[in-house]
């Protein structure tokens, strides 16, 4: 029964961590095609001195807190640059896999890392470090490409994820009396603390 029960729980986990990622990963290819085509006009860039990404930020931030930083706001532009046909955008991959590929300039490349990271089953963190070690190129180049595979798949297999990566442990703060919305962490921290005094 309990074997049940932990298996129960971890597959709605997955499911969780799965329908976060893909909603993370649509709402930012939505927001870089919402920057490229209404700021940009559909170019590259906005008009020279417009600063238009860091007013963008700017409000964003006051809006909505953490997370549309000048930097991340430039990630979710290219990621619509690097994948203007939002059916080109998997489901199974993270935003953090996105913008591990977003960093490969040759899209042949990112294609084949795309499709290795969701064939493998990759974590993001596995993905950099076959990024980083050329594994796409040194794979073209080898006369010995079953070596160089189970090489990958031992180096690899260490950094997999487990749902814990993505799910920490609940918290029941009932006894702070809070409305049923989300909270910026000052805030709860904030309210513990008044609760505590």
């Amino acid at each position: 029964m309990i074997q049940t029960i932990a298996q129960t729980i971890e597959q709605a986990r997955g499911q969780v961590r799965n329908a976060v990622n893909q909603a993370m990963v649509a709402s930012y290819w939505q927001v870089g095609r919402l920057i490229v085509e209404h700021e940009q006009q559909g170019g590259s860039r906005a008009a020279y001195g417009k600063r238009q990404l860091e007013t963008l930020s700017q409000h964003l931030t006051e809006r909505l807190g953490k997370g549309f930083d000048v930097r991340n706001l430039r990630n979710m532009r290219a990621f619509y640059q690097a994948y203007p046909n939002r059916n080109a955008v998997r489901t199974e991959l993270s935003w953090t896999h996105y913008r591990c590929l977003l960093r490969i300039e040759n899209p042949a490349a990112r294609q084949w890392y795309q499709q290795e990271a969701i064939q493998q089953h990759w974590s993001a963190r596995a993905l950099e470090r076959q990024i980083s070690k050329l594994y796409y190129e040194r794979l073209l180049a080898s006369k010995d490409k079953a070596l160089l595979e189970t090489e990958a798949a031992n180096k690899t297999a260490p950094l997999a994820e487990s749902a814990k990566d993505y799910l920490r442990d609940p918290y029941i703060l009932d006894f702070l009396n809070l409305q049923d919305k989300s909270y910026q962490e000052a805030e709860l921290e904030q309210a513990i603390i008044t609760n505590l005094q």
